[in-house]
């Protein structure tokens, strides 16, 4: 099998990359920069620039399915200019690959896409499956998730199988967001958010990276959501955290309208609440091998980063 990945270098990326080649599944890769590509044998990179609508058409050649993770960091203050590359990056990538098929003999039969629990509205109290009808925008990450989501539906019309996975929290010991909330854990400065009560639907990064190719291999269709079993609120996050490295938490909570004046908009990421389901992944017999946080944090924060990646994909 051969799959093409956008996205590949970022931090889900590296991971669904390296257990693709452990399972002896070919891997194209789509790169921005042309000192990036590679030509190994079960390892190639092409070149494409989303913005400009260029993309080398030799990616597609004997891949049977596209893992579809690129798109903007959202880690960054979101200005007006920003939030447009949000979304045309997501848009245009998009875009791009479908065009690019288009007319196209391909042998390609899933399109497995990256989206966000951002999605749902923000709630203590509702507990999100993925058949939650959305009626609005709700908020900004809820507006990027359905323009990119519709964006991937197009690729029905090529008789391409459609797969999105819905991801929360991504926890992992090479970048992402449990490498910035130890930082100030570590120097005892650690604190929750506003009440500390917003649920957070985490995942660890390996669990992603099997449950993609679980999609994958089993051919599913539809929207999943990328989360463990037990979602936790951003206090008992906070304090696993501190318990994992022995660190004191003393704190007060950072109050919200703090956070705003630092951050602008973007500090919604912080205080938004999505408690979000897995049983319809569950029910399809996937197992998570990290299904309760302490067990998943201590794997983590006791082993080595392997590699560094700093790059998400939400």
């Amino acid at each position: 099998m051969k799959v093409l990945i956008t996205g590949a270098t970022g931090l889900i990326g590296s991971e669904i990359t390296k257990s693709c080649l452990k399972k002896n599944i070919q891997v194209n890769y789509l790169t921005t920069s042309k000192s990036k590509i590679k030509q190994e044998k079960d390892y190639q990179g092409f070149y494409w620039n989303p913005k400009t609508q260029e993309i080398d058409k030799a990616c597609f050649y004997n891949v049977d399915a596209i893992i579809h993770l690129a798109g903007a960091t959202i880690s960054k203050r979101w200005t007006s200019k920003y939030k447009k590359e949000i979304i045309s990056s997501r848009q245009d990538s998009t875009r791009l690959l479908v065009n690019s098929l288009k007319g196209e003999v391909h042998h390609i039969k899933q399109i497995i896409s990256a989206s966000a629990i951002g999605i749902y509205p923000d709630s203590y109290t509702n507990y999100y499956e993925e058949d939650y009808k959305i009626k609005e925008t709700h908020s900004f990450l809820s507006k990027v998730a359905q323009i990119w989501e519709a964006e991937v539906d197009a690729f029905s019309e090529l008789d391409v199988v459609v797969s999105k996975i819905r991801i929360g929290l991504v926890l992992s010991n090479n970048g992402g967001a449990l490498k910035e909330m130890l930082k100030p854990v570590k120097l005892g400065l650690g604190a929750a958010f506003g009440n500390g009560n917003q649920w957070q639907s985490w995942i660890h990064i390996k669990d992603l990276s099997r449950l993609f190719l679980f999609v994958l291999k089993f051919q599913l269709s539809g929207v999943y959501n990328g989360v463990a079993p037990n979602p936790v609120t951003n206090l008992e996050l906070i304090k696993s955290i501190a318990n994992q490295v022995d660190a004191p938490l003393f704190l007060p909570n950072i109050p919200k309208i703090f956070m705003k004046l630092v951050l602008g908009e973007m500090h919604t990421i912080l205080f938004e609440s999505q408690r979000v389901s897995c049983k319809k992944i569950e029910d399809k017999s996937f197992y998570f091998k990290h299904h309760h946080l302490q067990p998943a944090l201590h794997d983590l924060i006791a082993a080595k980063p392997k590699i560094s990646a700093n790059s998400s994909v939400f």
